[in-house]
């Protein structure tokens, strides 16, 4: 009988090494509220760290608590997973599900990367930690509860708008260019008006939205960001330029994610009349949308999914759309105005579309070969270039601190105990502190290019993995969701940028 001899792994180092935590939570979207809870969560977290001989509190993360069904909106929620990645984390603790996640699905997507990436999670007031196995059932059943329980919410205040809709009652928000905010009423700004009637004018005569925009844009460079093409088209369509306002033209959708969409008559819209003082007579208004209908048959062009995203190989330049004989071609701006100043020949559309099918099916049939090894990579990549930035919790802890003194000299001044001219100096000079370590955080936790290429990889294999029939026809939507550019190299031959860094040739 042989004998067996059992080796214990030696477990000295690892007994010596604590574990890292992260405490997730979401605050009080209100700026003093957010700082207080802020505070007293990060004072929670450190006392219950303090004396831990296993764990030590590496950072903690938080969001507004306005953002909790919109994963894509917690920026610190999106930190914190990214450092997970990056291998800083071992455990994070959370006060709730509800905290953590309102949408099911994301939590429990969040809660099976994290497991693969050797994380878990700890539910304060659920007592449900996913270090126990039987606990994604768990997880389950009270992130369904905490996402009823936020569609529930979000019905009763589309309720009271609704109802404020009906009364004619409406809250303001955000001032359409030409108008200001003034205690939520809108009123005109005299220099954007005079520009809001140039536009009208330059429309009413002829000048089409590309070139209004482009006027715009080099006259006035300190609205620049307002005159894009669907900005100009945004501003001649707008009725609160003659005075009145319609409310509910978009809605949020009844189920999570939340999305907001157009609202194309699925839902009442409400118009009313005298909101505010006009910028434009209702006679201009009224001769701009007659033109803006009888254009619409000719914005078909510009509509063209193709429109700015192809690119000569040969000498930079983008591709126009031209009609010939009944087809619809895609031809370089330089070779169209002078062959010798670039020798691509045109292309016509409906090869183009099929280089596309051709593509896509390809991809379809091969994703799991192609992309989720390159998923793989990247992410072992990442998590073997990043080590742990302990100095990210010290500068939040500083920012907090200095926030705080801010509030305690607002309430002397308040108060009477400090003038006005000691207030302004302590508070520019702590304003200016709370700048640069901003600017220092900002730095230390800015998005990695690689952050981005992963996110892209993972949505064009989401894309993939929700299409289960070959592409027949072509698709503009899925066009215009993976494809960032084509690249023309020749008549006969085109490469297709993806979204993620990725090319791949097809023939013509």
């Amino acid at each position: 009988m042989p004998t067996v001899t059992v080796i214990q792994p030696t477990i000295a180092a690892e007994q010596n090494t604590k574990i890292r935590c992260a405490a997730y939570c979401r605050v009080s979207s209100d700026s003093e509220d957010q700082l207080n809870s802020f505070m007293a969560q990060t004072r929670y977290y450190e006392k219950a760290f303090e004396k831990s001989d296993r764990e030590q509190l590496v950072d903690i993360y938080a969001d507004e608590g306005i953002t909790g069904t919109r994963e894509d909106k917690r920026d610190e929620f999106q930190r914190m997973i990214k450092d997970c990645r990056r291998g800083k984390i071992d455990r994070i603790y959370t006060k709730s599900i509800s905290r953590f996640a309102r949408n099911t699905k994301d939590c429990l997507k969040n809660i099976r990367e994290l497991k693969s990436l050797g994380i878990t999670v700890f539910f304060e007031k659920e007592n449900i930690d996913t270090a126990k196995l039987t606990d994604e059932m768990m997880i389950t059943i009270m992130g369904g509860l905490a996402q009823e329980e936020s569609i529930s919410i979000s019905k009763n205040l589309k309720w009271s708008y609704q109802k404020r809709f009906e009364k004619g009652i409406v809250n303001v928000f955000s001032a359409p260019f030409g108008f200001k905010l003034n205690n939520g009423v809108l009123i005109i700004d005299k220099i954007q008006a005079r520009i809001v009637e140039e536009i009208f004018d330059m429309f009413l005569n002829g000048i089409g939205y590309q070139r209004i925009s482009e006027i715009c844009q080099n006259k006035y460079k300190a609205y620049k960001d307002k005159f894009s093409y669907y900005g100009i088209r945004y501003i001649l369509s707008n009725e609160k330029y003659i005075g009145d306002s319609v409310y509910q033209k978009t809605f949020t959708t009844n189920n999570l994610p939340y999305r907001k969409i157009q609202n194309n008559g699925q839902l009442n819209k409400y118009y009313i009349q005298n909101t505010h003082e006009a910028i434009i007579s209702i006679e201009i208004f009224e001769k701009a949308q007659k033109l803006i209908e009888s254009r619409k048959h000719k914005n078909i062009v510009s509509e063209s999914p193709f429109r700015g995203k192809l690119i000569c190989a040969n000498c930079g330049t983008k591709y126009k759309r031209k009609d010939s004989r009944n087809k619809i071609y895609w031809v370089c701006r330089k070779h169209d105005n002078l062959a010798e100043l670039c020798m691509n020949k045109r292309v016509e559309e409906k090869f183009i579309k099929q280089s596309f099918i051709r593509l896509y099916n390809k991809l379809l049939f091969n994703y799991k070969q192609i992309l989720v090894p390159l998923q793989t990579s990247l992410q072992d990549l990442k998590l073997k270039k990043f080590n742990g930035k302990t100095q990210v919790m010290d500068i939040h802890k500083e920012i907090a601190k200095l926030k705080e003194q801010t509030h305690v000299l607002a309430r002397l001044k308040t108060k009477g105990f400090l003038d006005e001219a000691k207030y302004i100096e302590q508070t520019t000079e702590l304003t200016a502190k709370i700048n640069k370590l901003q600017a220092e955080l900002k730095k230390l936790t800015r998005s990695d290019d690689e952050d981005e290429t992963l996110d892209q990889i993972d949505m064009l294999i989401d894309f993939f993995e929700k299409r289960e029939n070959p592409m027949t026809e072509f698709e503009e939507t899925a066009f215009e969701s993976i494809v960032e550019k084509i690249v023309v190299i020749d008549q006969h031959e085109l490469e297709f940028h993806l979204i993620g860094g990725l090319k791949f040739k097809e023939n013509v």
